[in-house]
């Protein structure tokens, strides 16, 4: 005699009957529906077993329900993408979500390379220098006027040239009577130091650094021979003296208070004479009225 053969749930006889086998243990297909089978997202019944249970994190469909969202196209063995918990093809996800190029205005494909920019999307063969139609890619560039340029075309095109070397000034210039320099090239004349964040001069459209400019141009103290840089006394036509040097001579005896020129008035000899001209000793005197000549 035959041994039974029953329903692991139900105890009912499965003798000639369809059955599941669950874990080593037979049951009816009634049973094995009621306990095991999961719902259907789409259509919510059951997915029995004589049917193909697909599922995607922990959502379970039929194969009949398993379709894009927007076309209705199946997606069993394609793939697929989600918005929202619901389900779509590739093309259908594209068109609705994905980022359009700035400019061809196609759709970017999902797991193609893009390139962003200010809020912006490209293919990346389309991200384009304006000036040499090459792609841009993940070298630098330069946007200007809703275009983008490659650095050596922006250069080309649009840098400020330095008057000194010819090159373009791609970083912080100098700007000297209205013409553009590197810092770098902007030198003192006589020196050759850079001029750039130091007070400077200039003489006859040359630069210079303001100790080259004194020894150069400068007067020089009848005083102490040194490059008048500061307040200047002049005493007489010939001679200029450091307001420092001035004011440390004590005043003549015999003369009067320094005059606006600076040269005392001595009234015993009728003569004007500078202050500087009366310590020199080629100093001679001159009748009054007269300027002082060494």
């Amino acid at each position: 005699m035959a041994e039974r053969y029953d329903c692991h749930y139900c105890k009912e006889s499965l003798f000639g009957k369809k059955y599941v086998l669950r874990e080593e243990n037979p049951y009816c297909v009634k049973c094995y529906k009621s306990l095991y089978s999961n719902t259907c997202e789409e259509c919510k019944k059951p997915i029995c077993c004589n049917s193909r249970d697909l599922s995607y994190k922990d959502r379970h469909w039929h194969d009949d329900c398993f379709h894009c969202f927007k076309c209705n196209r199946s997606l069993v063995d394609k793939p697929f993408s989600t918005k929202n918990e619901e389900l779509l093809c590739t093309e259908c996800y594209s068109n609705e979500y994905s980022s359009k190029c700035y400019e061809c205005k196609k759709t970017i494909m999902p797991g193609s390379r893009k390139m962003e920019h200010k809020g912006n999307s490209w293919h990346e063969t389309c991200f384009t220098c304006q000036r040499c139609q090459q792609p841009i890619g993940t070298k630098s560039f330069i946007p200007k006027d809703n275009t983008n340029y490659c650095v050596p075309c922006f250069e080309k095109q649009f840098a400020l040239q330095c008057v000194q070397c010819k090159k373009p000034i791609t970083t912080g210039g100098v700007t000297y009577r209205d013409q553009p320099w590197h810092k770098d090239c902007f030198l003192c004349t006589g020196c050759k130091e850079q001029l750039s964040g130091q007070r400077f001069t200039s003489r006859d459209d040359f630069p210079y650094c303001l100790n080259c400019f004194c020894n150069l141009y400068a007067k020089k103290c009848s005083s102490c021979t040194s490059p008048i840089s500061g307040p200047v006394l002049v005493c007489c036509q010939e001679c200029s003296v450091h307001q420092r040097c001035q004011e440390g001579v004590p005043p003549h005896p015999d003369g009067e208070h320094l005059s606006l020129q600076g040269c005392y008035l001595l009234p015993q000899i009728s003569q004007r004479s500078c202050l500087v001209c009366l310590k020199s000793p080629h100093h001679q005197h001159t009748p009054e009225g007269l300027p002082c000549n060494l």
